[in-house]
């Protein structure tokens, strides 16, 4: 009985006395909000003091009967390094000053690492101490999590920024540059996202009905667990019988390969070398072809560039794999360690394995080897290619998405970040949504109100990414879900007086979903927040007032001057036949003139105008005299 007595008292000693504990983003080397109320919160025992000192000053509060506690700290000056000490816990090197979260899918997620080429210089002279980088791990759940998965504050080093979103990176230096307070940058995103899975559930549980049912059946964790152990099972299966089918497995990556009566053909003509009695490959296919290296670059070390691929690949140089990319989207970039490239003949070898669609190359990436001394070699277009394994189906199993399913996101990686005070948001996001763009709009609303909710910031800023040019450029008029999601994007952010609009019609690329060009869409995101957060005055994006039409013409008013431009493109009018038609545009102040002739309705009655409207308008010019794009748009003129 003693020792039972004296257990229950050392328990109920312990348990008293139970350590405070914080959630991950109260950490050594945090950024905490200037100028705003700060929360603070975590949890310790029932009815436990806890105690916050911060700056000189002593804040003290108990905690619930749940364990939860709160303090709000009144608003802070910039500046740091400080410590605050909460009970037993130390966190130093605290600095204050402004936070930004940038939020979204895969655009978000493209990191310092994919862009650097584009930055090199920049980014190789470029740290910053008082800019500080916290990303939030992939997490996602059905149930409302209380903290995130580890990780960490971390100073912006070339190092640490490598894996971090680039977007947040420019947007942390070019807010240091403008205000001279410390940064941190909170990333919370996940590539291939739908908008709906950062949405807290109690907002879609009517809109649109089946995101609130396949909710509710991703919270049978059983069947979860199930599906997910036969799509596991079902991958390794296929890649299984893939490689053992495969006539080339182990052989065909080797230099001493004889690879003569090889076929010739031509990367880009993929109709050739990926297809097999009409019908792409479902499997693998081998791509071998030999180049010369001179005296002077032989031994050296080199980087690979072999542009981006669709699906996976695995490339070998002389026999020896330099790289391995599992996915379409990434440049291949690889490293050829010194020594293994030699005076004379060389073999460079890929296995394409393809589980969907067809194989390819994609356009306009380069394709080179290139040295440290800057010479660059470049790879001939020109493959001999073999067909591997020809399964000609992808692999079977139930799909389990559950990281797409409506609210996880929400749950798992932005409910338990708030109330953590931040300055302003950046989201980029709307690829996956294409599909369904007319939803959008209100989705978006959703997103921002529920995220406003859950600050208790009815005025949270939020800067909305509209979706880059991309895809195969056309002249003809064209219907398209990435123009139709452009649309409520921007009809959302004009209708929100806290949401402005990031335009980025010019800095896609045809061939990549992820375009390079991070800095530029960070400099335009950082006019808009600086307008909302501190008052400034930026023009942005050109946009429309309203439309006219008047003697033989439209005149479509702007919200300000445009850059003159006597030939404007990717104008279209709905004609008569209920079809949009090229339509010709010029420039006059603020105003859009479009003349009617012959081919264009001229019948009373609406006319509906289309800027730009389609995946990729690589011709649109209509810019505005802050040197910006304008806003694809549609109107009506009565």
């Amino acid at each position: 009985m003693r020792i039972t007595l004296l257990s229950l008292l050392l328990t109920a000693a312990s348990l008293s006395s139970r350590a405070v504990t914080l959630p991950r983003l109260f950490q050594s080397g945090m950024v905490l909000q200037r100028q705003q109320p700060l929360p603070v919160w975590g949890t310790a025992a029932s009815g436990e003091t806890v105690t916050v000192t911060f700056r000189g000053k002593t804040y003290t509060t108990t905690a619930a009967e749940d364990g939860t506690w709160t303090l709000t700290l009144p608003k802070q000056k910039p500046g740091g390094p400080f410590t605050m000490q909460i009970n037993d816990k130390t966190l130093t090197d605290v600095m204050v000053g402004d936070v930004w979260m940038v939020s979204g899918q895969s655009n978000i997620d493209t990191n310092i690492e994919r862009v650097y080429p584009q930055y090199a210089a920049d980014i190789d002279a470029y740290s910053n101490g008082n800019i500080r980088l916290f990303r939030v791990n992939t997490d996602y759940s059905t149930e409302r999590k209380t903290d995130i998965l580890p990780t960490e504050w971390k100073p912006l080093t070339k190092e640490n920024a490598w894996k971090f979103s680039a977007i947040g990176y420019f947007l942390g230096q070019k807010m240091n540059q403008e205000t001279g307070v410390p940064q941190g940058i909170i990333q919370s995103s996940l590539g291939g996202s739908p908008i709906q899975a950062w949405v807290d559930i109690d907002s879609l549980r009517h809109f649109p009905a089946e995101y609130y049912t396949d909710y509710m059946l991703y919270t049978d964790r059983e069947y979860v667990d199930y599906q997910t152990k036969a799509n596991n099972r079902a991958n390794d299966v296929w890649f299984n019988t893939m490689n053992q089918t495969d006539p080339g497995y182990g052989k065909y990556e080797r230099e001493d390969c004889d690879d003569s009566s090889w076929a010739v053909h031509d990367q880009y003509d993929n109709n050739a070398w990926a297809k097999h009695n009409g019908r792409p490959i479902i499997g693998s296919m081998w791509l071998r072809q030999h180049i010369t290296i001179d005296a002077a670059h032989a031994g050296k070390p080199a980087t690979l560039l072999l542009g981006t691929l669709h699906d996976m690949d695995y490339t070998y140089v002389n026999g020896k794999q330099v790289g391995v990319t599992y996915y379409q989207y990434p440049p291949r970039r690889y490293n050829i360690p010194a020594g293994l490239l030699r005076e004379g003949d060389n073999v460079i070898a890929v296995r394409i394995v393809c589980k969907t669609g067809m194989a390819n190359f994609y356009k306009d990436k380069p394709h080179e080897i290139v040295f440290s001394d800057g010479y660059r070699q470049t790879i001939s277009t020109q493959w001999r290619t073999h067909k591997g394994s020809l399964i000609m189906q992808g692999p079977l199993g139930g799909k389990v998405n559950t990281q797409n399913q409506a609210s996880v996101l929400y749950n798992g990686m932005i409910h338990p970040l708030a109330p953590y005070a931040m300055q302003g948001i950046i989201w980029y996001q709307g690829e996956s949504n294409t599909g369904r763009p007319q939803e959008y709009g209100t989705l978006l609303k959703k997103l921002t109100g529920c995220w406003r909710t859950l600050w208790q910031r009815e005025d949270l800023p939020f800067c909305v990414v509209q979706l880059a040019n991309h895809m195969e450029a056309t002249d003809k008029p064209q219907e398209s879900g990435w123009a139709a999601l452009r649309e409520q994007q921007r009809l959302t952010a004009q209708s929100d007086p806290h949401t402005s609009l990031a335009v980025a019609i010019d800095l896609g690329e045809a061939s990549d979903i992820h375009p390079l060009r991070k800095r530029e869409v960070t400099e335009r995101c950082v006019l808009a927040l600086s307008n909302a957060v501190f008052g400034k005055k930026n023009p942005l994006s050109p946009q429309p007032l309203c439309a006219k039409r008047e003697a033989g013409r439209i005149v479509v008013t702007m919200d300000q001057p445009l850059q003159n431009c006597d030939s404007l493109k990717e104008f279209e009018l709905r004609g008569a036949d209920g079809k949009f038609h090229n339509a010709t545009a010029s420039t006059n102040g603020n105003k859009v003139i479009i003349p009617l002739d012959n081919t264009q309705p001229t019948a009373q009655g609406t006319i509906t105008i289309r800027y730009a409207w389609k995946n990729n308008p690589a011709r649109a010019n209509l810019y505005g005299k802050n040197n910006l794009p304008a806003s694809p748009f549609q109107i009506e003129a009565q």
